[in-house]
Parts: C-alpha cells; sequence; structure tokens
C-alpha cells in the first residue's frame, strides 16, 4: 500500500497509535534511528492495543540504510519548514512519508528536498500531534489510490 517512516520517534503513545493505523490501513511500518522509548513500553502496547500483530513493522538503524533497500523509492518528507501542501502530491503505492521525532522535527538535509511537504496550518502555531499528522496524510494517500 503505502509505507510510514517514522525518524527517531520519542512519544510511546503517538507510535502505537500511528502503528494501529498502519494495521487498519495495510501500511508498512518502518523505525528509524535512535528510538525514545522502548517498544516493549507498555504506553506503545496500550495504545497499539492488540493490532501489533497486524503491524508490517521494520526496526532500521538508519535512513541511509532505507535508502539503500529502497533506491527507487519516493520518499516524502513532512515539515513545518515547506511551501508545498500534501494534497498537492499525486501519490503512488508503496510511496513513503517520512515523518521526524516530536520535538525537533526532521533534520535539515531532509526539509529542503524537492520533495518536502507540509500540512497547512495557522502561522505561529507549534505543528500538529505527530500520529494526527500520519492519520492526515495517510488518508490523503488512501483517497488517491484507494485501500
Amino acid at each position: 500500500m503505502f509505507n510510514v517512516v517514522l525518524y527517531e520517534p520519542e512519544i510511546p503513545q503517538n507510535t502505537g497509535n500511528i502503528a494501529r493505523l498502519c494495521a487498519c490501513t495495510g501500511a508498512s511500518l518502518y523505525l528509524v534511528g535512535k528510538l525514545g522509548f522502548a517498544l516493549t513500553d507498555k504506553y506503545t502496547k496500550r495504545a497499539g492495543l492488540d493490532y501489533w500483530q497486524s503491524v508490517d513493522l521494520h526496526r532500521i538503524n538508519t535512513m541511509d540504510e532505507l535508502f539503500n533497500m529502497f533506491p527507487e523509492g519516493c520518499f516524502y518528507y513532512l515539515t513545518t519548514k515547506s511551501k508545498k501542501v500534501y494534497t498537492d502530491i499525486q501519490f503512488k503505492k508503496n510511496d513513503f512519508i517520512v515523518f521526524g521525532p516530536e520535538s525537533r522535527g526532521l533534520p535539515a538535509e531532509y526539509v529542503t528536498k524537492n520533495t518536502a511537504i507540509t500540512i497547512p496550518m495557522l502561522e505561529g502555531q507549534r505543528s500538529l500531534n505527530l500520529s494526527n499528522s500520519v492519520a492526515i496524510v495517510a488518508y490523503e494517500i488512501i483517497r488517491q489510490i484507494g485501500l
């Protein structure tokens, strides 16, 4: 279907919610880099409820490792620093949507790529919750390509 990438996620409840979303939509979930929690964390498990066994979950050490696994992959980087809105993208099956850690977002090397996209918000506001952001973009992909 499509792929959700969480780069160095910090909050276990968000990751659990996103895992549940992935299980319900058929998306693969890639956790990349240092996690701010253990996957055995009770909050992560509770948020994912009994969906964990249905999640196509992959633990990856670095983004480069992920890029090497999918050299032809199309990666979109979600950031508040882009002017390109996610609804302007023509998503395809197997695309990757990449989200950064809750406290700091993606590193500049990804934010400056021409595939950096954003969810519109009022100027001057903090960014949306990570699991909400993933859901917004995931369902736009589903709207475009189906479930």
